[in-house]
């Protein structure tokens, strides 16, 4: 697992597309038939916490894209900002311990990445940047999604 999170991360540093790297380990006989994403085993209320962020994420880039669309940088400015560090602070220490070091260094990379494509977006009000910026936040996200997975930690009987 550790060599597909490298390929992905690597992948990244490089400017290649993560989930296309993903693909071609696979095809190359290290195959993905069962998903060998690594697991995150969290209790229901953690796993509910951060599926929410994500799909905040997701309802952000779409706030932002389409104030791209219209060169409207104030909102993408505070739809960016809202994604940012301060995001960090909800997240309980307790869950924040559980998360794999990789995991937490990439999303530390997000966030940071969010704030820095909010102070750009009100500083150039360039939109071509400003979706450079966004496109590399993402390829971010594919390479997580391409890697991790989130499911109900057992309980002691084998139950959810």
């Amino acid at each position: 697992m550790k060599t597909t999170f490298t390929l992905l991360l690597s992948g990244m540093v490089l400017g290649l597309n993560p989930a296309m790297a993903a693909e071609d380990h696979a095809q190359h006989g290290h195959g993905m038939a069962q998903d060998q994403r690594v697991v995150l085993a969290l209790t229901p209320p953690e796993r509910a916490m951060l599926l929410e962020e994500m799909r905040g994420f997701l309802s952000g880039v779409q706030v932002i894209t389409r104030a791209l669309g219209k060169q409207d940088m104030q909102t993408v400015a505070v739809a960016a900002r809202g994604m940012g560090q301060k995001m960090v602070h909800d997240v309980p220490p307790a869950l924040r311990a559980k998360l794999p070091p990789e995991f937490r260094q990439l999303g530390f990379s997000v966030h940071g990445d969010f704030d820095q494509l909010a102070m750009d977006a009100e500083s150039m009000k360039d939109v071509s940047y400003s979706l450079s910026q966004l496109s590399a936040i993402q390829q971010k996200c594919v390479a997580c999604h391409g890697v991790y997975q989130i499911q109900p930690q057992m309980g002691i009987n084998g139950s959810h």
